[in-house]
């Protein structure tokens, strides 16, 4: 067992599937108490009832801060205050700058940005009770370089760079540490439909898994002490730049 989750107390949003399932169901495995956050009731409690005692199911929209205040109370009635938290939710929002609707992008920046503002804010008083702790953005590939026709997205996710590395400074002084991760393609519903085309020009050519991320995210939690207001890069080489098709190569 990583004696450094031994009865941590993390929070994870959009822990009810994809990355986030990943995340809670290994940092439960490695003896933290997790709080798996996120609006999709049913697959929330399913999860939890598989992962078992370690882990309770908390409802979240992340862009209601009162819905935060309901997520931190809960964690501190069932297993104390935060040690880590993990902002994994995110919505992936598809249209050209033409055709994406004022609404879906006001959505994107709500989920993907917003959410982690509110969720930092509302989580910080439990940190400090806590003694210190830190605090993951998961942002992707998408906040490093552009996508045509993911404009919402590429938005929020370079916003959330510029977030978390203000919230690193501002909390330095009080122990809390904030980190950012960026996974490349990984094998989740969110790209369900979308990952065939993906890889064919990467480095590593293959959909990432998402237990590859999570074992940079206990790094991060556990490990990387000396970092803060930093970027950890999980992509297959995907941010390198683009190899020539396997059709175009010679021979």
């Amino acid at each position: 067992m990583n004696q450094g989750l031994a009865n941590q107390v993390v929070l994870v949003t959009g822990g009810a599937r994809g990355m986030g399932a990943e995340h809670a169901e290994e940092l439960v495995a490695l003896g933290a108490k997790v709080v798996v956050a996120d609006v999709l009731e049913r697959e929330g409690r399913a999860l939890v009832d598989k992962i078992g005692q370690g882990a309770v199911f908390a409802h979240l929209d992340v862009t209601d801060a009162d819905a935060w205040k309901r997520a931190i109370a809960l964690t501190e009635d069932t297993f104390g205050p935060v040690r880590h938290l993990v902002n994994n939710a995110g919505v992936l929002t598809y249209g050209s700058l033409e055709s994406l609707d004022e609404r879906a992008f006001r959505r994107t920046i709500d989920v993907n940005l917003t959410g982690a503002w509110l969720g930092m804010r509302a989580a910080l008083p439990s940190l400090r009770r806590a003694g210190g702790g830190s605090i993951v953005n998961v942002a992707s590939t998408a906040g490093l370089i552009g996508y045509a026709h993911f404009g919402a997205y590429v938005a929020s996710k370079w916003g959330l760079r510029g977030l978390t590395k203000t919230a690193a400074l501002e909390l330095s002084r009080e122990g809390i540490r904030v980190n950012l991760l960026h996974p490349g393609p990984i094998r989740t519903p969110m790209i369900e439909g979308l990952d065939a085309h993906l890889v064919d020009t990467q480095p590593i050519d293959r959909i990432g898994e998402p237990h590859e991320v999570t074992a940079m995210l206990i790094f991060l939690l556990t490990e990387a002490t000396y970092s803060t207001g930093c970027e950890f890069v999980i992509d297959g080489g995907a941010t390198l730049g683009q190899l020539e098709t396997r059709a175009t190569q010679p021979g």
